[in-house]
């Protein structure tokens, strides 16, 4: 990893430093880029929130090969991560590596791993084409993600991405007022609760909502038919002064979780993050940087790198906390006062 991480910063400066951890403070402010909008407080409250909580360790039992699998909307994953949707290569890191190369290193990487990869979406249209070839390429493995666009074009690329034999989409509503989208003349917009009803229903697919920091847009989220939520303040990107995802996670998962799937994404750096956010409710991870970082340095194998090492984190924090199953991860391995 560090051979990829060092390959990483030469292809993405000025646009990322590569430090050594990933906090946004270099990076403040820089959106087109891979910082946080405006102060990047809310990039860096994503790793503040997960850097409060700590682990209770227990080593009196029998946990020696913890099962790190789960299934998530019928999807049977070696881990509980997937890779977050991020597009716009040329204009967030360098543009030394193309979408193209990028979004088939990650959506191969993934599948090699047997993990998903997610797609991202936005101007010009070779952001998303490519997300969609890559998947197709994988024969449906994977999750695009399309921004709460109007009408014509939103429906246009949903029935876009059903040609690439997905059974799932999802909406990144955490993207409405996007600076990199407003200056390019193609502002995305929140949708109404009737609005997404008519959306997910039109899908005829499962529905992932990425966006959720309340647990009343939760409530909602059940009400309009997704299928999943993705508990995200979009990296810090869109909003500053926002919590950080762990920050609002435990209350969201009280009020929906049975009801749909959750996912959380937001300052995950380790396997250890991973971990944190399972106990406080979440059934799967979402990774952004990193992966961005794993693809740039190292196409697929950078990718398929990244993963190996977050797993075997993981498994290290499982067996250190006396979880024996991913899918089942209990909250009182969490320190509390």
């Amino acid at each position: 990893m560090k051979e990829i991480r060092d390959n990483a910063r030469k292809l993405m400066e000025p646009h990322c430093k590569v430090c050594p951890t990933c906090n946004g403070k270099v990076c403040s402010g820089q959106v087109p880029g891979m910082g946080g909008l405006g102060s990047g407080s809310s990039f860096g409250n994503n790793l503040e929130a997960l850097a409060k909580f700590k682990f209770n360790m227990r080593l009196i039992h029998d946990v020696v090969e913890p099962d790190t699998s789960v299934t998530i909307l019928g999807k049977k994953l070696a881990l509980p991560v997937v890779a977050a949707p991020i597009g716009g290569i040329e204009f967030n890191m360098g543009g030394k590596v193309s979408e193209e190369d990028y979004i088939n290193a990650i959506i191969h990487g993934c599948r090699a791993k047997s993990i998903i990869g997610c797609t991202g979406d936005g101007v010009p249209d070779f952001i998303h084409e490519a997300g969609f070839a890559a998947i197709k390429s994988a024969d449906g493995y994977g999750i695009p993600f399309i921004k709460p666009w109007e009408d014509e074009e939103l429906y246009t690329k949903m029935e876009k991405a059903k040609t690439t034999g997905i059974d799932t989409i999802g909406m990144d509503i955490d993207a409405a007022g996007l600076i990199t989208l407003r200056k390019m003349g193609r502002p995305v917009s929140p949708k109404p609760l009737e609005k997404l009803t008519e959306i997910i229903n039109k899908s005829g697919m499962k529905f992932i909502l990425k966006g959720v920091m309340t647990p009343d847009e939760a409530e909602l989220a059940v009400q309009c038919g997704a299928d999943a939520i993705v508990v995200s303040n979009h990296g810090g990107r869109v909003l500053d002064h926002a919590p950080g995802a762990a920050d609002v996670l435990e209350s969201i998962a009280e009020a929906v979780k049975g009801r749909l799937t959750i996912f959380a994404d937001g300052g995950v750096r380790t396997g250890g993050d991973v971990l944190k956010l399972l106990a406080l409710g979440t059934n799967a991870v979402m990774i952004g940087r990193p992966f961005s970082v794993a693809a740039i340095g190292g196409l697929q194998e950078g990718v398929e790198s990244y993963i190996d090492t977050i797993t075997t984190e993981l498994k290290q924090t499982m067996v250190l906390t006396g979880t024996r199953s991913a899918a089942e991860v209990k909250s009182n391995i969490l320190f509390r006062k």
